[in-house]
């Protein structure tokens, strides 16, 4: 995460760096978001961008997020600056939910829980990653509810 976070670092440091440093550190992001010979980035492009955006925005204490909501026309105006935040706000979202989904698949699914069927495993994991929704179930209402609804009445 800190790797990527330096090489995201650019966006909101850009107005303190020299042309030269503004190209590598560009560059060094362009290469990230570079897969094969399909780059979501245009290299020229974004350098020309980011020289040209004006002077007092980035502001000192400003985040990815703050930058991106700025300017209404970002997209239009800056096209490569706008994709690059967007990807800058979305990725650290990104792999957290899924480190996260993962840890707690490893803590259901143990060796004695192996032949579980998928969808018990699913409302498993829903149940342990919202675990701070399902602690203010009340356990003796969702039961009444059940028997309520599945009650059979016997005649005689």
């Amino acid at each position: 995460m800190n790797d990527v976070a330096k090489r995201f670092n650019v966006l909101i440091n850009f107005s303190d760096l020299t042309s030269s440093e503004l190209e590598e550190k560009v560059k060094g992001l362009c290469n990230t978001l570079t897969s094969g010979d399909h780059s979501d980035l245009n290299y020229d492009e974004l350098i020309v961008e980011m020289q040209s955006f004006p002077k007092q925005w980035p502001k000192q204490n400003m985040t990815t997020l703050d930058l991106l909501f700025l300017e209404k026309g970002l997209k239009e105006i800056y096209p490569n600056m706008w994709v690059a935040l967007r990807i800058a706000v979305t990725t650290p979202v990104t792999m957290a939910s899924a480190e996260r989904s993962f840890c707690k698949l490893k803590l259901i699914k143990t060796y004695l829980r192996s032949t579980m069927s998928q969808e018990c495993l699913y409302r498993l994991a829903i149940v342990s990653i919202n675990r701070e929704i399902s602690k203010q179930i009340s356990y003796d209402d969702t039961i009444d509810d059940f028997a309520a609804r599945k009650s059979r009445s016997v005649r005689f």
